[in-house]
């Protein structure tokens, strides 16, 4: 079997409850970051520059008993609900084990910071 080269193909290659996960997720990315996803490192990266892992804003990673949602930046997120766990350097993260885990709103809200920190970061390099 071959390596996954894109992110529908690693996203395919998940066991169908992973994968019930990540297509309730999937569209919310899409609509925040469309066309700005890539494999990096092995799993699916959203990013603002011009090639994968430039400007990163999020990431899906699968283990074997959930998936992880995650920011570069997710410990300067706005995060009323106490859901995003600090991770190494400015790092966040959420773990999702089924798709009632998910919360639309509160997903895109915080899709939509994750992008405007590194659209400012983006711009300023400009």
């Amino acid at each position: 079997m071959t390596k996954p080269t894109t992110p529908d193909e690693y996203l395919a290659t998940l066991p169908a409850a992973q994968r019930r996960i990540t297509d309730s997720l999937r569209p919310l990315i899409d609509a925040a970051l469309p066309g700005a996803g890539a494999l990096w490192h092995g799993h699916p990266v959203w990013s603002l520059g011009a090639a994968p892992g430039r400007n990163p804003v999020c990431h899906l990673k699968a283990y074997p008993d959930h998936v992880t949602f995650g920011f570069w930046r997710g410990q300067e997120l706005s995060d009323p609900s106490g859901r995003l766990a600090p991770g190494a350097r400015r790092m966040a993260a959420v773990k999702l084990r089924d798709p009632s885990d998910l919360d639309a709103g509160l997903f895109a809200d915080w899709l939509r910071q994750a992008r405007a920190l590194e659209q400012v970061t983006l711009d300023a390099a400009r």
